[in-house]
């Protein structure tokens, strides 16, 4: 890719754009001749395009190189808006990836980034069908790990799960067959997690401790009728009756 080296245009440009390594567009970017593209000194992989002689754009250089910008080429509405948006699509790309370097996200967490980023809509879709083509999101994927390791150390209800992955953006028809897939024995996890917590609360009445008890599992989203069947076993388990309403 051709690069202007002229000392009196890098002058120039560097009294109308301070330094001349400007990473944003300008407020408006106008078709018209390229008459200078500089490296930027702050970050080599990007350049900073001059069109009709003033500052219009920064872009990546690998983007400049794509649609072959050289100086003295002419750029139409329809050019400049295509290397603009390739220039957002790369670099809500590179938003995406670092988002996904800490852990596996959803679609929706993806979305919800991104849109906070200031991304518009089309360039998010975008993003994440290359994201897809990757293999890098895979929404039925996340909802089965998902539940998996809330199995293996924070059990739950399916009604508890279902409100999480719905809050991570999985919809109803995935997170449906994820927990199908799953098959939780949710008598047995609650049953689980009642005798753990039973042993916190020794000296207790038992009326205050089952009702104790049910709130701690109706929080994990277990349902009333888990709840009634865990509590019955543990009076069996205990050898006290069922204690008198209240």
């Amino acid at each position: 890719m051709e690069m202007s080296t002229s000392k009196s245009s890098l002058i120039d440009a560097r009294r109308r754009k301070g330094s001349g390594n400007d990473d944003e567009a300008s407020p408006d970017p106008r078709p018209g001749t390229v008459t200078a593209i500089h490296p930027q000194a702050r970050d080599p992989t990007r350049v900073s395009v001059f069109v009709d002689g003033a500052f219009s754009f920064g872009v990546a250089r690998d983007v400049a190189s794509d649609f072959g910008l050289t100086t003295n080429r002419v750029l139409d509405e329809t050019e400049l808006s295509d290397v603009l948006a390739r220039e957002q699509l790369r670099k809500a790309t590179n938003v995406a990836l670092n988002f996904l370097a800490y852990r596996q996200r959803s679609e929706g967490e993806i979305r919800r980034r991104l849109g906070k980023g200031g991304f518009p809509e089309a360039t998010i879709e975008l993003t994440l069908d290359k994201l897809r083509e990757l293999h890098y999101v895979d929404d039925p994927e996340f909802a089965r790990r998902w539940i998996e390791n809330r199995g293996d150390h924070r059990p739950r209800g399916a009604r508890l799960l279902a409100q999480e992955l719905k809050v991570k953006g999985i919809d109803q028809e995935i997170l449906s067959a994820a927990l199908e897939e799953a098959d939780l024995d949710e008598r047995s996890d609650a049953l689980t997690l009642a005798r753990d917590r039973a042993q916190r609360m020794t000296g207790l009445q038992s009326s205050i401790r089952e009702r104790r008890l049910s709130g701690f599992l109706a929080r994990r989203g277990y349902g009333f009728e888990v709840i009634r069947a865990t509590l019955n076993i543990l009076r069996e388990e205990a050898g006290n009756e069922s204690p008198e309403s209240e």
